[in-house]
């Protein structure tokens, strides 16, 4: 249980990370922004003529006398609004993380190259275009396999009682795990770990995905919320991709922060000898 914290922990830290490196932060709102736009329009068009697809898929239910075929087709409606803002809340990520390929990626090194005692930060050597369709296969996966779970716990819905009060959490610890494997993707990828290694890395501490991005999927559901806290989403997923790949981790000094304005200014010629967080540790100044 102590994993829930600790992974928890780390959805606070990349929000502190971001909050330190304004720079960083501003051009990792952008994605989000984008992506907040294409999402409302689709689940505005979903709650507009989402009751005209129920009633076309179930004229069965024409000949039932009232209210039952009122009652049974808004029952529905709510259910496919619902299944589609899950689905909304799942995919956000991967979508949000493709559009913002090259400013994620950017950030997440940042946040590498803050931590890591040694000042560097690991790349993977691929063309931007290599990484891109990486990226969309592996996310498109991810969300085939989103998609099937939100088909079997809307099924399991419809059970009584269970169906209204177990389902839905479990919901949103499904929804807490694709939602890391896909922020943590960015960080992992650059270190030449495939999809199939991510998910046995994930699937090895669960509770620690769950406590950070079961929270994070709850957050999600607030609207606009999505769109803020994805850059220190990103941040954090990285401080925890470091941790399952047991990597030495060092606390970053703020002083080291350019955006930061308390920080003091660097003496000209002193760029090749800045201290590191670590006590003892020199690394090279960003």
């Amino acid at each position: 249980m102590r994993d829930l914290g600790v992974g928890f922990g780390y959805l606070l830290k990349g929000q502190r990370w971001v909050a330190r490196h304004r720079r960083a932060y501003g051009f990792g709102l952008l994605p989000g922004l984008i992506t907040l736009v294409l999402y409302a329009a689709a689940l505005t068009a979903l709650a507009l003529w989402g009751e005209d697809a129920v009633a076309w898929a179930t004229p069965f239910a024409d000949g039932w006398p009232s209210p039952w075929p009122g009652l049974f087709r808004g029952f529905l409606t709510a259910v496919l609004f619902a299944l589609g803002l899950l689905l909304a809340v799942v995919t956000f990520t991967a979508v949000t993380l493709l559009i913002g390929q090259p400013f994620y990626e950017s950030l997440s090194e940042q946040v590498d190259r803050d931590v890591s005692p040694d000042g560097t930060a690991p790349e993977s050597g691929l063309p931007l275009w290599r990484e891109l369709w990486i990226s969309a296969r592996d996310s498109l996966r991810v969300v085939v396999r989103a998609a099937l779970w939100g088909v079997l716990l809307f099924a399991l819905g419809f059970l009584p009682v269970v169906g209204q009060t177990v389902i839905p959490v479990i919901g949103f610890f499904v929804t807490g795990f694709f939602l890391t494997e896909e922020l943590a993707a960015v960080a992992l990828q650059r270190r030449d770990v495939d999809l199939r290694a991510r998910l046995a890395l994930l699937r090895s501490r669960k509770t620690l995905v769950w406590g950070f991005g079961t929270p994070l999927g709850l957050a999600f559901l607030i609207p606009f919320v999505a769109v803020f806290l994805m850059p220190g989403a990103v941040a954090g997923a990285t401080l925890l991709a470091r941790d399952l790949l047991a990597e030495e981790t060092a606390e970053p000094d703020p002083a080291d922060d350019p955006d930061t304005p308390d920080a003091p200014d660097t003496p000209e010629g002193a760029d090749d000898d800045v201290a590191g967080p670590v006590s003892g540790t020199r690394r090279p100044a960003r």
